[in-house]
């Protein structure tokens, strides 16, 4: 009873004039800034971190939260209508809502992404809410085994995501990592890969000039080659009648998907070091793993939509919940915030929920508040962001290459990124025209900086055994389920040699 009293009056905290306020243009902007490539949340809360030294702590970081809330809505945004992840978080929303898009149900797909975040940052902030403690602690036992045997389970589950030539969807993830490691080594501190010495390769390469490339400009490169230059356009239908219908039909079909998201985006978004990104992409995988026609997926497949939405948005919450127990943050965007709550003369760890109830229960009670505000805000846009969508392709083409350009400088400034992002988005074409999946590619650059460090540590604790992934008692059970998920496409693809 005494839970529910205090997130009474965090609720009432958060509904109070200035707070509320701060909520519905946190979310809006945040809104905005998810659906630009190159921003993201991080960028966000970064920029706007000084403004929040006009308000009370407690006001400025339910401001900085809604911004992180309306960041994530916002990333499906630019992945559906454009075919651009606006950041890493929604790199698995692009697999199969941009499909949806260019068959003219963006709507539907547009509107799968609300509901799908809506229910996941629901789920999540009831998990934070009632069990906090014991999941931080639980979270405080994950070391570098375990979030290695973690990064393996989630190589397995986008194995498949190639489709069934697992040699090609091999090669793709090989070539991921290999990018992923380009750069300087993170523990010897000596550089790698790097290109004819070249300086910009010294800085690695980032997930965002390689998503915008490939799904930038790789994916106009090959609608216009699929079109030959013919003037094409999608024309989606929007009534409030067809909101409404869309509205059923995202929850009908993609309710396994949005609770695969809710809960498995939590578990992985507590994790320090390891947030939305890993979450939603595991989830993607696993809902494709349980489908009953995974063949969908790819193909425009409300699930595919449903599941990665609902853990990104489910996994901000998780993120925030090592940082406020522990001092830990779980994620580059709630770093940024932990800084802020240091600024502001506030100590996270357990003592903050006694010295400071009022601050963190306002906190939790403004995630309930900033989730009903950012699905009300999110569908309101939707007839805006479909819009985008009955441009001829003559005129969308420019407005991506533009935004792919300009996305990508804003986020690194330096025109070798630039260069890069050209390059990749033409090896994305010819890769596409041999049948080479994307996916796994664009997801190894994104793990593979998170494995590679872990099973590093891990090995150098163990003096070089690898066996420390088998005998920890969480790591151990993890490892073995991987290595089922990643043997058993393999086992498929013979026996099926075989009946032929």
């Amino acid at each position: 009873m005494e839970v529910l009293s205090l997130l009474s009056d965090g609720i009432w905290l958060s509904l109070q004039p200035l707070n509320l306020a701060l909520i519905v243009i946190g979310v809006t902007v945040g809104l905005f800034i998810g659906a630009m490539p190159g921003l993201g949340s991080v960028n966000g809360v970064a920029i706007l971190l000084p403004i929040t030294f006009l308000v009370p702590p407690a006001s400025a970081i339910i401001f900085l939260a809604a911004i992180y809330y309306g960041a994530m809505y916002g990333g499906a945004i630019s992945s559906i209508t454009l075919g651009i992840p606006g950041a890493s978080t929604a790199v698995a929303t692009t697999f199969d809502g941009r499909p949806m898009a260019l068959k003219g149900r963006a709507s539907l797909a547009l509107t799968t992404a609300a509901v799908a975040s809506f229910v996941g940052g629901t789920v999540a902030t009831v998990f934070f809410t009632l069990f906090a403690p014991i999941l931080a602690t639980t979270a405080l036992s994950f070391g570098p085994p375990e979030i290695f045997a973690l990064m393996l389970l989630a190589f397995a589950t986008f194995v498949g995501l190639g489709g069934d030539d697992i040699p090609k969807t091999i090669f793709s993830i090989c070539l991921g990592l290999t990018l992923a490691a380009v750069g300087f080594d993170t523990i010897s501190g000596a550089p790698r890969l790097v290109l004819f010495d070249i300086e910009g390769f010294m800085r690695g390469i980032g997930f965002i000039v390689l998503a915008i490339g490939v799904y930038g400009i790789g994916e106009m490169l090959w609608t216009i080659e699929q079109t030959r230059g013919e003037i094409t356009t999608t024309n989606p239908k929007m009534t409030v009648k067809g909101m409404v219908a869309d509205t059923k039909e995202a929850t009908k079909a993609g309710w396994r998907g949005t609770m695969i998201g809710s809960f498995l985006g939590f578990f992985v978004g507590i994790l320090p070091a390891a947030g939305a990104t890993p979450g939603s992409l595991m989830s993607y995988g696993v809902a494709k793993m349980m489908s009953k026609k995974p063949e969908e997926f790819g193909n425009g497949c409300v699930d595919g939509v449903a599941a990665p939405e609902a853990a990104n948005n489910s996994a901000s919450t998780g993120a925030m919940l090592p940082m406020l127990t522990l001092g830990i943050p779980g994620s580059p965007t709630t770093a940024i915030l932990l800084g802020g709550m240091v600024i502001w003369g506030l100590v996270p760890g357990p003592r903050l929920f006694v010295q400071e109830t009022e601050f963190v229960w306002g906190l939790i009670g403004s995630f309930y508040v900033s989730n009903v505000a950012a699905l009300v805000i999110n569908l309101a846009f939707i007839p805006v962001f479909i819009w985008m969508l009955r441009m001829p392709f003559t005129v969308l083409a420019p407005l991506i290459f533009v935004l792919s350009i300009i996305g990508c400088y804003a986020a690194s400034r330096s025109m070798h990124d630039l260069w890069l992002i050209l390059i990749f988005g033409g090896a994305a074409f010819v890769m596409r025209k041999f049948d080479y999946p994307l996916a796994p590619a664009v997801l190894a650059i994104v793990l593979g900086p998170i494995a590679e460090p872990t099973l590093r540590q891990s090995l150098l604790l163990s003096s070089g055994d690898p066996m420390i992934f088998l005998t920890r008692p969480i790591a151990g059970p993890i490892t073995v389920i991987a290595i089922i998920l990643i043997l058993l496409p393999g086992l498929k693809y013979l026996r099926r040699k075989r009946s032929v």
